[in-house]
């Protein structure tokens, strides 16, 4: 009879199968043989190997690609951005300009401060949404990361190398300094 699972060593052979061994094999011819599959399966493994390594460089690439996608979304606002701060500039120069003395006698003047005042605030708002943030350094160890010495002065007062007075405040988009903070530098 014809069966589709194979028998066991042990039990009998059905009748009509084939009762003979497997021929033996050539010393020579086997080790020609086990060469070449040494050789096919360190070509598996190299295969494996650049295969991983192509997989491993591609996503590499993709994650690349990914965040450099992201910085020029986020980015791409830079040149608008700084554009803009010229603005923010002029509205606080403006606001600091107002004499406080003036603004009890004049309803009109007080009006208009108070229209700039909340404008300035709604500008720094929008570019707070935006990831766009104040250096404000005041006070803060010189860094030419974010600051841009103009001037040294002198105030024993104050710690060698920290920041006395900020001439125009900085600017940073993230995490990335768009403007640095115009300062000037004490020393002794």
């Amino acid at each position: 009879m014809f069966s589709t699972t194979p028998h066991l060593a042990t039990e009998k052979p059905l009748e009509g199968e084939a009762t003979e061994k497997p021929p033996a094999v050539d010393p020579a011819e086997y080790e020609k043989l086990r060469q070449r599959t040494a050789n096919l399966l360190q070509n598996v493994k190299e295969l494996d190997d650049k295969y991983k390594r192509s997989l491993a460089d591609s996503e590499n690439l993709r994650m690349r690609l990914t965040k450099q996608i992201e910085d020029t979304k986020v980015f791409g606002i830079q040149k608008f951005c700084t554009d803009l701060l010229e603005i923010a500039d002029v509205l606080q120069i403006a606001c600091e300009a107002v004499p406080k003395e003036e603004l009890e006698k004049n309803p009109y003047l007080k009006n208009l401060f108070e229209g700039l005042q909340m404008t300035e605030s709604q500008l720094q708002s929008v570019f707070r949404r935006h990831g766009l943030t104040q250096i404000n350094p005041l006070g803060e160890k010189f860094n030419p990361n974010e600051h841009e010495a103009v001037f040294m002065a002198e105030d024993k007062s104050k710690e060698v190398d920290s920041i006395a007075v900020v001439s125009k405040l900085g600017y940073r988009l993230r995490d990335r300094v768009i403007r640095p903070a115009l300062v000037g530098v004490v020393k002794h």
